[in-house]
């Protein structure tokens, strides 16, 4: 029964790839991507990797998927159809595909439990993970305790990324591209085909005010049941990030930025690794090695290790969903990299309309109003 639903679940992804590949509509292609995501984290389940699955549900179904809707609301969900083939792509790509393809030949077999990557350190987690560290989560216990060290260079890595995105487009213009996402928001005249935006479909707006209260909470689930079941400060930060993105996607990144700041997101990003770090200092203080949490409890060490990756697990999850809204808010209050059009008819000429942002209708009423003098 188990090889049935692997096989199913490969064909699946298979056939999700292919769709992928074949789309031009860039919305049904995101879509489409959540789905091979949300298909592979079902693989990952029935492979007993929960934690792994959790972790593809998340970050790919989850967060990827709506910070690619909100860049789709930067562009259009419309891939342009190229008029001759580009060789040297081409080329490049059939390489890659091969290197890969190549690569997976040194690969052990599907399910082989006498891969070297199960052999010996695997076992020695597997006996001494519970007697060591005292956590029915064994992958906690390795990634917070064992590879503790590796798992702060991971969210060094995290925050890394955050802060050079806000070196690079920067929150000092903020309010103006605010100002100017609003503007871009608002429906142009000459646009009366286009369809409506999800901030101003009444069913969306209610679905979400219901579920993000919901979603919050799971976050918080998810951070402190880390040590009892899958998940952990990593998952729990892309959950609560996605329901501050998904609210900006539903009611505009201007409400999002006023509930949350940019400022204030750009001070609580070092807390994590001040968090993390601070824990391993402390436990050198105590007599300890760095991150060695027995330290703290020298009579019971195994509350000990309770106390450190409870710490340095809410160290991961404070910073990895302060970069990923401060990601999307930056990327969100940017301006449009398109401008209002006319829908020309085929044959038709484009004409500059040389209407300022200003000049377009707040109400969604006037989004049908012919063209105004001076348009054409």
């Amino acid at each position: 029964m188990e090889t049935a639903i692997t096989m199913v679940l490969f064909g699946l992804l298979f056939t999700t790839a292919l769709l992928v590949g074949r789309q031009r509509n860039l919305f049904a292609a995101t879509m489409l991507t959540g789905i091979f995501s949300l298909v592979s984290a079902g693989l990952f389940t029935v492979m007993e990797a929960v934690d792994v699955a959790f972790t593809e549900a998340a970050v790919g179904a989850g967060v990827s998927t709506v910070l690619m809707l909100a860049t789709l609301s930067l562009t259009e969900d419309t891939e342009r159809r190229e008029s001759k083939v580009s060789w040297p792509a081409l080329i490049v790509v059939l390489l890659t595909g091969g290197a890969l393809i190549y690569g997976t030949l040194d690969m052990p077999a599907f399910g082989d439990a006498n891969a070297a990557v199960h052999q010996p350190l695997s076992r020695y987690y597997i006996d001494r993970a519970w007697d060591e560290i005292g956590l029915p989560n064994m992958v906690t216990s390795i990634l917070a305790s064992y590879r503790g060290a590796d798992t702060f260079g991971e969210l060094g890595v995290v925050f890394v990324a955050g802060i050079s995105v806000i070196l690079l487009l920067g929150h000092t213009r903020a309010a103006a591209a605010v100002a100017q996402a609003e503007r871009d928001e608002r429906p142009s005249v000459l646009s009366a085909e286009r369809h409506a935006q999800v901030r101003e479909m009444p069913v969306v707006r209610t679905v979400a005010k219901v579920m993000l209260p919901y979603i919050v909470l799971f976050a918080f689930y998810v951070q402190a049941h880390g040590d009892f079941g899958p998940g952990g400060g990593f998952q729990a930060g892309v959950i609560l990030a996605t329901a501050f993105i998904l609210f900006g996607l539903v009611f505009g990144p201007k409400e999002l930025t006023r509930l949350v700041p940019p400022q204030r997101l750009e001070r609580i990003i070092p807390v994590g690794p001040m968090i993390y770090g601070g824990v391993g200092v402390v436990a050198m203080l105590m007599g300890g090695e760095f991150l060695a949490y027995g330290a703290f409890t020298p009579e019971h060490p195994s509350h000990g290790h309770h106390y450190g990756i409870f710490m340095v697990e809410l160290g991961v999850g404070i910073t990895v969903s302060a970069v990923m809204i401060t990601i999307y808010t930056t990327f969100a209050t940017r301006p449009r990299t398109t401008t209002p059009c006319a829908v020309l008819e085929p044959g038709e000429q484009p004409v500059p309309v040389g209407l300022a942002p200003e000049d377009v209708p707040e109400l969604p009423e006037e989004r049908a109003l012919p063209a105004q003098e001076g348009t054409s």
